[in-house]
């Protein structure tokens, strides 16, 4: 089995048989919880984090990220061509005021991105590469009950002994639905940011405060558990220049990314019926 698919067996695992079931206040739907879970893989020589114990839409993360390096807040631009995930998230202007990349790269009076990539080219060795995506002026602490806040908040970069590592820290993660797609799509921005620096991935480092299924996933997670899957470990090739080209929106950039994915990706059948908890 895959590392991946290991790792995530063990973890919705912990959570179906230890989970504390609780009634959410907010959505109404029960939920197992357990906190602070944590997980490593090193990409490059375990492979990239893509579940193939059921199969995942592949573009969805691919568009996202690419219009996370890009800025931008609107899924009309770019973003609405593949995937509509951001859809439920949008004000009357269309404006997704959450949007991670904007919150990289604007929200805040600086592009965190661009200047974490100046810092690493300049001085690999430092320890200041951090992103943030959490504003405290607005987000959480309150009980009005806002569409979104972000989930996956800040990120850490490193690179040490010549490879690039990136450590994710998640307030909550939905474990069915939410984790694998935030994984995948992270691990890649991982990949794409080790190619602008001129250095390998490493480890891709997880953390959640908070790791649940709701209660319309409970059979889901059953099923997944019985599942054995024999797929070979993935390994990425980017097209060159990833992130030049993802900050332009550059359409056959995710074509290619896609496409090498795809002909790799041999995962076990869909789960139907699977719904957001919003």
């Amino acid at each position: 089995m895959a590392r991946f698919d290991s790792i995530y067996q063990e973890l919705l695992g912990t959570i179906v048989k230890k989970g504390i079931r609780e009634m959410s206040e907010r959505t109404k739907h029960e939920t197992a919880a357990i906190p602070g879970m944590h997980f490593s893989i090193d990409i490059e020589k375990e492979g990239f984090p893509i579940l193939t114990l059921r199969k995942i839409p592949i573009k969805m993360f691919v568009a996202e990220q690419i219009w996370f390096i890009a800025g931008v807040r609107k899924p009309a631009d770019f973003l609405r061509d593949y995937t509509k995930i951001w859809d439920n998230f949008t004000n009357p202007a269309d404006v997704v005021t959450v949007a991670y990349g904007y919150r990289w790269r604007k929200h805040f009076g600086r592009d965190q991105l661009g200047l974490l990539v100046d810092l690493l080219k300049k001085e690999p060795s430092s320890r200041h590469g951090v992103v943030v995506t959490w504003d405290p002026a607005t987000d959480g602490l309150s009980l009005f009950k806002k569409k979104n806040v972000p989930c996956p908040y800040t990120f850490t970069v490193n690179i040490i002994g010549g490879r690039l590592h990136f450590h994710n820290i998640v307030r909550s993660n939905d474990v069915i639905l939410g984790l694998p797609a935030d994984v995948a799509g992270f691990a890649l921005l991982q990949i794409i940011l080790a190619q602008k620096l001129g250095v390998k991935p490493g480890v891709y480092s997880h953390s959640i405060s908070n790791a649940h299924i709701y209660d319309n996933q409970y059979e889901a997670a059953k099923e997944i558990l019985k599942r054995e899957s024999t797929h070979k470990p993935i390994h990425i090739t980017l097209p060159k220049n990833a992130y030049d080209r993802a900050e332009k929106k550059d359409k056959k950039l995710l074509d290619e990314i896609v496409e090498n994915i795809t002909a790799q990706y041999k995962p076990l059948e869909a789960i139907k019926g699977l719904q957001v908890v919003l």
